[in-house]
């Protein structure tokens, strides 16, 4: 499936956002996979979106394509992260990617999560959302040393290990405290 160029106002009205299915995982890789070349993304193998498929939410068009996409990785009892957000470049700019993150912490909030954290190069994005620059691991030293154990590179990454993924981009590291923002 592709996505055309001459998508409208009217057609992005009509996205749906809903909970990603075994069949949306070609799609949402393919989304994916040049954010992840340009190492906006952390690269994954297929079987990697399979396993995760239930963390995802995906935007559908009226065409049945897949626009956009974005996971909720539980790290730990009160945090999760939100992962892989991305929406196709035909229709950035338009609010589908404000629609799946809204999906996002509406299942975090549903999960009595007290905060979301994010790496990311869209600032402005997250902190229209209520997410704040951080600086360092948002745990404390207990959970940091049981999470060290995890094989997950991106948990790896949140604690910050340069072995996984040097933070020479200029990523940025945010995190939102879910009960202090209001409901929409």
């Amino acid at each position: 499936m592709s996505v055309s160029d001459s998508n409208t106002a009217a057609d992005v009205e009509q996205i749906t956002v809903r909970q990603a299915l075994p069949r949306d995982v070609r799609a949402i890789a393919d989304l994916t996979a040049p954010l992840a070349q340009q190492r906006v993304l952390v690269k994954k193998r297929l079987i990697e979106y399979f396993e995760d498929v239930q963390e995802f939410l995906v935007a559908e068009n009226s065409d049945g394509d897949i626009v956009g996409c974005g996971a909720l990785h539980v790290m730990w009892d009160d945090i999760a992260e939100v992962r892989t957000l991305a929406v196709s470049p035909s229709i950035r700019a338009r609010g589908v990617g404000s629609r799946i993150l809204r999906g996002l912490i509406s299942r975090a909030r549903q999960m009595e999560l007290a905060r979301l954290f994010c790496l990311t190069f869209e600032v402005d994005f997250f902190a229209r959302h209520g997410f704040r620059e951080i600086s360092g691991t948002p745990v404390g030293i207990d959970v940091y040393a049981r999470m060290l154990a995890t094989r997950d590179e991106g948990v790896r990454e949140f604690l910050d290990l340069a072995a996984v993924k040097p933070n020479t981009l200029g990523n940025t590291r945010m995190l939102l405290e879910i009960e202090l923002i209001d409901e929409a």
